[in-house]
């Protein structure tokens, strides 16, 4: 079944003369690597095509690549392709119902089928590894700089491969990658994890303010005016969400931020044992059983997300009670 897969996709890519790919609104390193990483790998094989990333421009990892500038008359001829986004409505920076043809890669439990290719593997660690294994089961010809786009999309979501959904095909796939491209993997760190001081300064804040329930809840919510004094934006704020890992206190953590140019309030979840995704779910968003996140626009949400959270929480450490 999957080999057909890479079949229908390569397909698909070779009859294309013009190709659009896009991830999800707010990404993250996987999301814009898995993007830039295939745009890499198909002008790599076939140099004559158009091959466009869209989305909103994101600073911080503007080392992966930039966006190109979206052309409505895409929409008439382009196969679209989108990487690490399980829903329509978070599709970022076109409307997929307008291309004529469309593939979804994505390693997210599926919440829409909207495409008419889904590739949908929710064992496999990231997007950046499900487009590794596309271009090794292909005549789709892996570059260093695809290498090192999708190298750092999946060192980024398996949080330097500690995560429970890192596999030994997520290593075989890694191994083959830099024996194949001959990747100077440790000369990528300091792009993906170099910060400025005040980020620094920031995590420091977020340490002290964040509230811990009796039930192993850590939770905070970062006003815009916050967010402006300590000079971050909601998506910084965010990508932090990783660095409570590993807290004793702590099973389950999420930290909101006001994202104000999307008129939303941001929330990045995480957990070290309660399954959090069907809290996501509940609220409109969604993801990983242990990594999950949300968008929602009141405060009266963002009580309710927490309260849900909390009551997981508890059901959590009742079951850790029995087990002992």
């Amino acid at each position: 079944m999957i080999s057909s897969v890479y079949k229908r996709i390569y397909k698909e890519i070779k009859k294309y003369d013009t190709i659009v790919i896009a991830r999800h609104v707010g990404p993250d390193p996987d999301a814009l690597g898995s993007q830039f990483g295939l745009k890499e790998i198909i002008l790599n094989t076939f140099p004559n095509k158009k091959v466009y990333c869209v989305g909103a421009a994101v600073s911080k990892f503007k080392f992966i690549g930039i966006m190109d500038k979206f052309d409505e008359s895409w929409y008439d001829n382009a196969l679209l392709i989108i990487t690490d986004t399980p829903d329509r409505k978070r599709v970022d920076g076109v409307d997929p119902d307008r291309f004529k043809y469309k593939i979804k890669i994505d390693h997210h439990p599926t919440v829409d089928d909207y495409c008419d290719i889904e590739w949908v593997d929710d064992t496999a660690s990231s997007a950046s590894q499900l487009i590794m294994e596309l271009s090794f089961n292909t005549p789709l010809k892996i570059n260093t700089k695809a290498a090192e786009d999708l190298y750092v999309g999946l060192v980024s979501d398996t949080n330097r491969f500690m995560y429970s959904y890192t596999t030994a095909k997520t290593f075989d796939l890694v191994s083959k990658l830099i024996k194949k491209t001959n990747l100077n993997f440790t000369g990528l760190y300091e792009n993906l994890y170099l910060r400025p001081f005040k980020e620094i300064q920031f995590q420091g804040y977020l340490a002290t303010h964040m509230n811990i329930t009796e039930n192993g809840l850590g939770y905070i919510m970062l006003t815009d005016e916050v967010l402006k004094e300590h000079e971050v934006d909601s998506s910084t704020a965010s990508n932090m969400v990783s660095n409570f890992n590993y807290i004793d206190e702590i099973y389950a953590w999420v930290i909101f931020s006001d994202d104000k140019a999307n008129d939303t309030i941001r929330g990045s979840i995480r957990s070290r044992g309660p399954v959090i995704n069907t809290v996501a779910a509940s609220f409109g968003g969604g993801g990983h059983a242990m990594a999950s996140g949300v968008r929602v626009k009141t405060m009266d949400e963002v009580e309710n997300i927490i309260k849900a959270l909390d009551k997981t929480c508890k059901e959590y450490k009742k079951e850790l009670k029995h087990r002992k």
